[in-house]
């Protein structure tokens, strides 16, 4: 009996530091890794629901924003408790960011930031402080220019052409060691059903027939420090051209 008590002791010792550990690595225990999230500005006006006078397709890929997540859990942490935005930023700053990070919607950059912060920022404040933040996300955007990239790779904004998926995710792969995580944008287009309705399996009422190119993830540990590989969860549908203009 002594001896069963001092194992049940042992394990529940060991529980309490693993949980320690993961709270102590995940930052605020609330994530365990970074998205770090570029757009590709024609995709996202052409999908806006903002005034069409104010967006900006800028022909480069812009900063949508740093979102703490979890494996566990596909959607990205948001809302969490923390400091609300400050208009702190340094005019050195702001104006790295005016290119990196502008609002291609409505053209309010620091409407832009500040939304990004005080929804997915603020999850990762006890590791980013916003300014860390801000500044970190400049950073990951100078590192590895996802438009060169493409660019070098021959993936160039073409409104006849199309990729796959390995096209496009390939030559950045290469360059930064890591997998990345592509999303995309569509218009499924219906189409009738092809089979007769005593086959048992109902075909899909609408169907994309291509997509276009909107996002283009790299995922760094907890730190923002590390570059890591991309859990595919989510992303572009599989077999399914994609579109890049």
């Amino acid at each position: 009996m002594g001896i069963l008590k001092s194992s049940l002791g042992f394990l529940v010792l060991a529980f309490a530091f693993f949980l320690c550990f993961i709270m102590s690595t995940s930052g605020d225990g609330s994530y365990v890794y970074l998205q770090f999230v570029q757009q590709w500005p024609p995709t996202t006006c052409r999908f806006s629901g903002k005034p069409s006078n104010n967006r900006r397709p800028l022909p480069i890929f812009t900063i949508h924003g740093i979102w703490p997540s979890n494996y566990s859990n596909p959607r990205m942490r948001s809302n969490c408790t923390g400091s609300q935005f400050k208009k702190i930023l340094s005019p050195r700053l702001r104006s790295k960011l005016e290119r990196a990070w502008p609002d291609v919607e409505s053209g309010n950059d620091t409407k832009f930031w500040e939304d990004e912060w005080n929804k997915h920022g603020k999850c990762s404040e006890q590791t980013l402080n916003q300014m860390q933040y801000f500044e970190r996300s400049h950073q990951m955007w100078s590192s590895f220019n996802i438009t060169n990239i493409l660019e070098k790779a021959s993936i160039v904004p073409n409104a006849t052409q199309t990729w796959t998926y390995s096209d496009i995710l390939s030559p950045i792969k290469a360059a930064t060691q890591r997998i990345p995580l592509l999303r995309c944008k569509g218009n499924p287009q219906r189409q009738a059903k092809s089979q007769p309705k005593n086959r048992g399996k109902s075909q899909p009422k609408s169907q994309a027939t291509t997509q276009l190119l909107h996002e283009v993830v790299l995922c760094y540990e907890y730190n923002a420090l590390k570059l890591i590989d991309c859990n595919r969860t989510a992303g572009c549908w599989n077999n399914v051209d994609i579109k890049f203009h």
